[in-house]
């Protein structure tokens, strides 16, 4: 059996880290994604010192469409079947800061950044057995509230409502991607998912306050990744199980709309839904 090839984005510390360290334990070559070289080759060294055998560093500027794609032509070299893709890099921004291509920053990293890495990597996650995307988004998603009109940036910027609000696109993704890839027949499977209130640079930066270990941040995307136990394409999952999203958080109609704008601004191909 050949061993699996794993991709983690923001893996050079924190849960992402943590993540590729218990993904490469378990026997996976992982992919280490950091911002810039120098980061993902020390990522890969310290992953290496920790015990993980075969890890690979690859590296692009999530704030940079063009950045993303150049990452993701990296991981297909390195991966023609890619098994799993962690969505897993996020920013906290207390200020309003605007991309090259004209995104608000927190959207960028957050939001577009995995969204058109997923599509990149689409063909590779189908030359597995059985790929999976996973997204990790937060329960901030709750009190997050987003709107066609409100991408490619916030009608109104604060902080803590750009965090939330990216955080629930990505369940909204999630959501439409599993749609979509259950109408074209694909095997990959997509999940969505808090990992709890975690000690991190986002953390401590965003909300002045300490968590949990980040060993056990990386308990449920560990889990939603290589687990044969997670239920259906499209759920939820906090603490290693099943669990409700915000009410507001399903809504097909929006979540179309979402993704269809996201694609025009990423400029990547939708796929199709059934008909």
């Amino acid at each position: 059996m050949s061993t699996p090839m794993m991709m983690v984005s923001g893996a050079s510390d924190g849960i992402g880290f943590e993540t590729a360290l218990q993904l490469g334990q378990q026997g996976a070559t992982v992919l280490a994604h950091a911002r810039n070289e120098a980061k993902a080759q020390d990522t890969v060294k310290r992953l290496t010192a920790a015990g993980v055998r075969g890890a690979r560093p690859v590296w692009g500027d999530l704030s940079s469409m063009a950045a993303v794609r150049a990452l993701a032509a990296q991981v297909k070299a390195e991966a023609p079947a890619l098994s799993v893709l962690v969505n897993n890099a996020g920013v906290f921004m207390t200020a309003e800061e605007a991309t090259a291509d004209g995104f608000e920053l927190t959207f960028a990293v957050n939001h577009f950044a995995p969204f058109l890495l997923t599509h990149e990597l689409l063909s590779n996650l189908d030359a597995a057995p059985a790929g999976r995307v996973v997204n990790v988004s937060s329960v901030a998603h709750q009190r997050g509230r987003v709107t066609v009109a409100d991408l490619p940036a916030p009608r109104r910027f604060d902080g803590y409502g750009a965090y939330a609000a990216s955080k629930l696109l990505n369940v909204y993704f999630t959501h439409e991607l599993a749609r979509r890839l259950s109408a074209k027949g694909s095997r990959v499977t997509t999940f969505a998912l808090h990992p709890g209130v975690i000690t991190t640079k986002l953390l401590q930066k965003g909300f002045g306050m300490a968590g949990a270990t980040v060993a056990s941040g990386a308990r449920t995307s560990v889990f939603c990744a290589t687990s044969s136990a997670v239920g259906a394409s499209g759920t939820y999952y906090s603490d290693a199980r099943e669990a409700p999203c915000a009410a507001h958080a399903n809504d097909p109609g929006l979540e179309r709309a979402l993704y269809e704008k996201s694609c025009e601004l990423t400029g990547c191909a939708p796929l199709p839904l059934a008909h």
